[in-house]
């Protein structure tokens, strides 16, 4: 069976953001044109950011699909950690502000900025 693998930018029970991957099979369609079962979605949005941008940290406040379309953005998280997602790379941001908690930018979300010489250019398609 073919799959594919859906990064996904979570909140863990500590309340901190982590990346997981996660397998979806591609267990329909034919061979040659594998494809997943039909998900919902409630719409998308462009965005373009220059060169320069960085946001602060935060959460996401619905769950959506971020495909990189250009140029390359970095997620950083409280951890000090962060990862480069470059054309065609995806991950799914879901990162939700715990339930009951007042936002704290020292514990929680993620910040993320535009990396290289190109303006970055992204799909979110919530779902």
């Amino acid at each position: 069976m073919t799959q594919f693998t859906k990064v996904i930018l979570f909140t863990d029970s500590d309340g901190y953001a982590r990346f997981r991957e996660e397998p979806v099979a591609l267990d329909q369609g034919s061979p040659l044109s594998a494809l997943s079962a039909l998900m919902p979605s409630g719409g998308y949005q462009l965005r373009a950011s220059p060169v320069g941008f960085r946001s602060s940290y935060h959460c996401t406040t619905d769950p959506q699909w971020v495909f990189i379309l250009g140029g390359q953005m970095e997620i950083g998280l409280q951890d000090g950690s962060s990862r480069i997602f470059k054309p065609g790379e995806h991950f799914y941001s879901a990162d939700l502000l715990p339930a009951g908690q007042v936002f704290d930018a020292k514990r929680h979300g993620h910040w993320s900025r535009q990396v290289g010489p190109e303006p970055l250019q992204t799909l979110f398609l919530r779902g």
